[in-house]
């Protein structure tokens, strides 16, 4: 049997397996307690199972009195926003993200559209444990509504955006890919960039349920997205996950430049206009830093996870920020990462810089950056831990996400996995050398 994984991402598992009606039923109840709600707003991904947990989830809410406003297929971001827009006291969005089509998940929203944090999600999965509720009689039954064109809230306010040129953009009449992966984007993603002036060739844009290619946006996966930008000589191609959070680049090159670089060439797009502080999580590219040490801006990381982003982005107001796996988090819009604000940013770079994403890479630093996960077997992390700090004696730490190390232009970043039953090591260096050498060192030790 898998494990049914619980964090401040919420709740994620295999259908049938850990994630089942009682798991859901629980877990639901318990935050439908945690956040006192009236009023919910539901969306999904485009999973086989997705239609049948939201119709799920959506009865159950409104048995607990609980009034929904289902969206049907929609991105992560997009629920996020429309939680505020709605005036809804909560959100939920079922999607299991990058993890493969046998998996899905709860991810839960409070009335400001973000994450819960983790105080709050700690006591929802003791009351999921408890599972002691107490339900109204059919009078209490809450209302149901289908909010038709949900995406084009989220399309209107990216481009409303006031870093976003949007003029600029369509003066360049960009030709662009987008590979959606048949997931929640798949619509919602090509509309904004046609709103933006630019020609669309679509790549598994279908949102069957089917996955053509592995879910994250990795260089790896994306062989169909760099064979479109070749044959059909686009400017640029973006990659997301099946929620659309998650927003990654090909060059106009027809190369996979790596997630990271997202959110680096956004960061300058922004700070060129304004400059404020900037935050990224612990495992995210030190590119970030040299763009804000370039415009004079604070650089801060915070722990990895969304929600733990955008609560320090909010205590240090800052102007952009997010996660190195393609999440962009832009205030201006909302504290959520968003696939939509990150191309619409990277298109607005481009317009004024009279490139694309290859020219980024040429005009600033580079580093390595391997990404690996480790099965743990029936180690703890916190066994291997203490280890990992010992071999890099001397290196400065961070103990609040597992144990970031760095020395100079180079860290390592060792902790779990919020969504997956591993272990993540992450290291950065100026050579892929260095950069891989520093994972084999942690890599021994597990």
């Amino acid at each position: 049997m898998s494990k049914l994984m619980r964090s401040v991402s919420g709740i994620r598992g295999i259908v049938g397996d850990t994630l089942t009606p009682p798991v859901l039923a629980a877990h639901v109840r318990a935050f439908l307690e945690i956040t006192k709600a009236k009023k919910v707003v539901i969306g999904r991904d485009s999973r086989p199972t997705g239609d049948a947990i939201s119709s799920f989830v959506a009865g159950l809410c409104r048995l607990c009195g609980v009034d929904v406003v289902e969206v049907g297929l929609s991105t992560t971001p997009s629920v996020e926003i429309l939680t505020t827009e709605l005036k809804c006291d909560a959100g939920i969005i079922i999607t299991a993200s990058h993890n493969p089509l046998e998996w899905n998940a709860l991810k839960f929203l409070n009335n400001k559209g973000l994450f819960l944090g983790p105080e709050d999600v700690k006591k929802l999965f003791e009351l999921a444990d408890a599972n002691e509720f107490s339900y109204p009689d059919y009078r209490g039954m809450g209302k149901y509504e289908f909010l038709k064109d949900a995406d084009g809230v989220h399309v209107d306010g990216t481009l409303k955006i006031p870093f976003v040129d949007v003029e600029a953009i369509k003066a360049k009449k960009f030709k662009v890919a987008v590979d959606a992966v048949n997931g929640a984007g798949s619509y919602i993603v090509p509309r904004l960039l046609e709103q933006l002036g630019c020609e669309v060739v679509r790549v598994h844009c279908e949102p069957d349920g089917t996955f053509p290619r592995g879910a994250e946006p990795i260089p790896e996966n994306l062989g169909d997205l760099r064979n479109a930008v070749k044959a059909n000589g686009c400017a640029v191609g973006f990659a997301v996950d099946p929620d659309a959070d998650r927003c990654a680049l090909v060059s106009g090159e027809g190369e996979s430049i790596g997630e990271e670089y997202t959110l680096a060439i956004a960061t300058e797009e922004v700070l060129s206009q304004k400059k404020g502080p900037v935050c990224v999580n612990l495992s995210t590219s030190r590119m970030n830093e040299d763009v804000a040490e370039k415009y004079g801006c604070e650089f801060s990381r915070a722990k990895v996870g969304e929600i733990n982003v955008s609560l320090q982005m909010i205590e240090k107001q800052c102007v952009i920020g997010g996660e190195g796996n393609g999440g962009v988090i832009l205030p201006a819009l909302h504290y959520g990462r968003d696939s939509l604000v990150a191309a619409a940013l990277v298109l607005s770079w481009m317009a004024h810089h009279d490139g694309g994403p290859e020219k980024f890479v040429k005009e600033n630093p580079s580093y390595a950056m391997p990404k690996k996960k480790f099965e743990l077997g029936d180690k703890k992390v916190t066994e291997i831990l203490p280890l990992v700090k010992k071999e890099f004696e001397g290196w400065s730490e961070d103990t609040r996400d597992g144990l970031w190390l760095g020395k100079g232009k180079s860290w390592v970043h060792v902790r779990a996995s919020n969504t997956e039953p591993v272990i993540r090591v992450i290291a950065e260096a100026p050579t892929a050398e260095e950069a891989e050498s520093l994972c084999a060192r942690v890599e021994k030790l597990i």
